[in-house]
């Protein structure tokens, strides 16, 4: 029965909703993934998180992260992604790129276990917590495997909410200037949101563009994983001659997300829809989100995690650097 599991994670959702209206400087997605991750780790609670609400809390994680994703595409105007100019644009597709690649690589050499490398790719590059969550439904990531990931990207965007404001005048930047970093190098949303919101409106506006081109990329990057997993899966089928369940070529929600991207670019939407739609698609990613962070189990990672916590942190700096470099291009 997934109906408690999910009323547990509405619930928590409507929380963090609270919460950020209070305390806007707190991001919703952010707090939605915290009071997950707190949820499933105490010890009265624990319990339930793993039995009754399991079937909710994992449909929350799976289906309803995936609607979350197909309508976070009416946020993305190919207009506005286009007025950035192309040495921006190309300079946030490279640093997405490179940081994928990079954290991808540096995962796999340090051995970290079954789709960690890739996940945790995914998340700093592109978008946090959401895209790992897109991205686990493709490789068929076991719930150990998403949780550590999960973890770390959460904590590194919040870390960044609080390290980037303070490197912002020392580094020599201007508003724009700043508003671009944050969009470049911070991981969720939200967190760019509550970063870039201190410099003024013209940063905010910059960051919010730069940061959905970093989402728009998404699809392509998970339509490319999911051929490669397609092949991999023909490939276990011909050797042991046994039939095996590919994944579709490109999967149902990046086609969603896609359609969501031309309708909000080549249709006039009312303006009080978008804001309706955007309402909806935040909480049913923080409903998500919060089935996500109820899976992480902290001791476990604490135990086996410090190679997990060394990619995360140097892709978090990889990110960073890049995106400081590409701002000071003319």
């Amino acid at each position: 029965m997934w109906l408690p599991g999910v009323l547990v994670a509405a619930a928590a959702a409507l929380l963090a909703g609270t919460v950020h209206t209070f305390f806007p400087a707190l991001p919703l997605l952010t707090l939605a993934v915290a009071f997950g991750i707190v949820a499933g780790n105490l010890p009265v609670a624990r319990r339930a998180m793993t039995g009754v609400l399991a079937p909710g809390l994992s449909l929350a994680a799976s289906r309803i992260m995936r609607i979350g994703i197909v309508l976070l595409g009416l946020k993305l105007s190919l207009v506005d992604i286009l007025g950035l100019g192309w040495v921006t644009i190309l300079g946030t597709v490279l640093i997405v790129m490179l940081t994928f690649v990079g954290t991808y690589w540096l995962g796999r050499a340090l051995r970290l276990p079954g789709r960690q490398p890739i996940l945790i790719a995914t998340g700093f590059s592109i978008c946090g917590a959401s895209a790992i969550g897109a991205m686990s439904g493709v490789v068929k990531a076991k719930d150990a495997d998403t949780a550590t990931p999960i973890a770390l990207v959460t904590l590194c965007g919040t870390l960044a909410i609080a390290v980037l404001p303070v490197l912002w005048h020392p580094l020599g930047l201007t508003d724009l200037q700043f508003g671009h970093w944050v969009g470049a190098g911070v991981h969720d949303v939200g967190q760019v949101v509550a970063t870039a919101q201190i410099a003024g409106p013209a940063a905010l506006a910059v960051a919010v563009v730069v940061k959905l081109t970093r989402v728009l990329l998404l699809a392509p990057i998970v339509a490319v994983v999911a051929v490669g997993e397609r092949r991999r899966e023909s490939g276990i089928s011909t050797v042991t001659d046994a039939p095996a369940t590919r994944p579709p070529l490109v999967p149902l929600f990046v086609g969603g997300f896609l359609v969501a991207v031309l309708v909000r670019t080549f249709v006039p939407v009312p303006g009080t829809v978008l804001i309706g739609v955007d309402t909806v698609q935040t909480y049913l990613l923080a409903i998500a989100l919060f089935g996500l962070g109820a899976a992480v189990n902290l001791s476990s990672i604490l135990r086996t995690g410090g190679k997990a916590l060394l990619v995360g942190l140097i892709s978090w700096t990889l990110i960073a650097t890049l995106s400081f470099a590409a701002v000071q291009l003319p």
